[in-house]
Formats: structure tokens, C-alpha cells, sequence
């Protein structure tokens, strides 16, 4: 007798198409249909929304998404789940499917433009492509992704914890962002070995000028120095810059050898208007 074809649509896609996970592309499919209204009810999403999912996998949050917006992009890199994918999406005339690296694709292209991304976020990718819409997708105004809660945790740490850092800064610079919840380890197929937690954010500002993420980036690269010897190691500024940022950390009102974790968003935004 044969044992009965899961109802669930992640598993039954997995068994009917012959899908084994790539643990090399961090594929952790959803297998809980209830998080799937968490995660649309966190995304507060208009009907007249442009959503943006990276990572489509086997389809069961863009198929939940897609008669709830007005147009769904879904990117998915691995060409072997494009027929599952395809027939999740078979439905939907407001769906695009981009068979491709999220890390490679031309955002800005992406017609019609993105107002929010929502995502079950490949581990390994999570970080740099939640930066790479902030930055490269000024029409979006709210993401909700399931990261790894160390990810989570980095975008939304404060001033001076061991969790804040580059992402951290970037992100804040234009959303306001909080992890919203933790995530069961039991909503994915295979489980994986780390949490999860669905971070959320919300565009405060415009994306922060290219010259401004490079002085964050510089300041962190050597995270024990002072934020001035840091910047002075970087190469990318002229041989005076570890002078004229100890004079300008002090114009804030900080100490001269601080430490880049020490400095707000907001600080940073002032320390690079006054290097300029």
C-alpha cells in the first residue's frame, strides 16, 4: 500500500517532484502553514502592493502571497525547483518568476518596482540582500524576513553591544528595525541546526549615500582599534583623515579614541558630513 502523498504543499512538492534540499544553498522549506498569516499580518500588505520574495523555494509563501497584493516578484536561484515553483505560481497572473541570484540581480530593473519585500531568507545570503534593497530599492518601504536569529539580532542591535556593527548601522540608517519573533525550528523541512527569528523593517529615510556606507564599513574594519586609527588603516582616505576625525569626534562630543560601536546612525551621519 502506498503511504499517503502529504497534504502539507512544501512536502508534497518535495515528494512528487523528487526535491532534495541543497544544504550548500541554505534550503530550510517552510513546512507550517500558520506562519504563513504571521508573516503576511506582519507585512501589513495593501492589496495595491509590489512584493519582492527572495528565495521562492517550493512556493508555499508566494502562492499565500500572490491573491494578496497587486504584483509578486519571486526570485529563485536553483533551476531544479523552477517546475514545483511554476506550478505554485501556475494560478496567479500577477506573478514573476526570475530564475536567478538574488545577489546578481539587476534590482532597480525589476519592473513593476518593489514596495515591500517578504521573504524566507537563505542563511548565507540573508544579510546582503536585505542591505541590497535598502539600498537599492527606494520604493520599498517594509520588509518581514525569516533570518538567522544571529542576523536578526545584528540588524537590530544598539550602540555599543557586541551584536552592532556594520549591518547594524547600515540598516538603521534608513529603517527602523526589530526583530519581531522567534521562529520554531519545526517550521522547517530539513529542521535546521540554528533559530530563527522574523526581523522586520521600516524605511525611516532615503538609501544612505555610497560615501557614507564606505566610512561605516572603514570604521568597523579593525573593531578594536579606535574608530579614527580605523579609518586612517583603510586606505581610502587621505593621510590626514585619522587627525580630522579625532577633531570631529570631539565636535560631537565624543571622546577622540572612541570605538566604532559606540556611534549612533545618527553619529555617524554627522562624523561623515564633517569629513566631507
Amino acid at each position: 500500500m502506498n503511504e499517503q502523498t502529504p497534504t502539507q504543499p512544501s512536502l508534497r512538492r518535495m515528494r512528487e517532484f523528487g526535491i532534495r534540499p541543497k544544504r550548500d544553498l541554505g534550503q530550510n522549506f517552510l513546512v507550517d502553514s500558520n506562519i504563513l498569516g504571521v508573516i503576511e499580518r506582519a507585512a501589513e500588505l495593501r492589496d495595491d502592493d509590489v512584493v519582492l520574495e527572495i528565495g521562492g523555494g517550493l512556493g508555499v509563501l508566494s502562492e499565500h502571497l500572490a491573491p494578496r497584493v497587486g504584483h509578486l516578484h519571486v526570485v529563485e536561484i536553483d533551476r531544479t525547483l523552477e517546475e514545483p515553483l511554476r506550478e505554485a505560481l501556475a494560478p496567479f497572473a500577477n506573478v514573476t518568476l526570475h530564475v536567478a541570484d538574488a545577489l546578481d540581480l539587476d534590482l532597480p530593473a525589476v519592473d513593476p518596482a518593489p514596495t515591500a519585500v517578504v521573504a524566507n531568507l537563505p542563511y548565507g545570503i540573508a544579510a546582503t540582500a536585505i542591505l541590497r534593497t535598502v539600498e537599492e530599492l527606494p520604493a520599498v518601504d517594509r520588509w518581514v524576513a525569516m533570518v538567522q536569529k544571529e542576523v536578526g539580532e545584528r540588524f537590530a542591535a544598539k550602540p555599543g553591544t557586541s551584536a552592532y556593527g556594520v549591518p547594524s548601522v547600515l540598516a538603521q540608517l534608513s529603517c527602523d528595525v526589530k526583530v519581531l519573533r522567534g521562529v520554531a525550528r519545526t517550521v522547517f523541512a530539513p529542521v535546521p541546526n540554528v533559530d530563527s527569528v522574523l526581523v522586520g523593517l521600516r524605511r525611516t529615510g532615503p538609501p544612505a549615500d555610497p560615501r557614507l556606507r564606505a566610512l561605516v564599513a572603514a570604521a568597523f574594519a579593525h573593531r578594536r582599534k579606535a574608530l579614527a586609527k580605523s579609518l586612517a588603516l583603510s586606505g581610502r582616505f587621505d593621510g590626514e583623515v585619522k587627525d580630522r576625525a579625532r577633531a570631529a569626534l570631539e565636535q560631537l562630543g565624543l571622546p577622540a579614541d572612541v570605538r566604532a560601536e559606540r556611534l549612533s546612525p545618527e553619529q555617524f551621519t554627522a562624523l561623515w558630513e564633517a569629513l566631507r
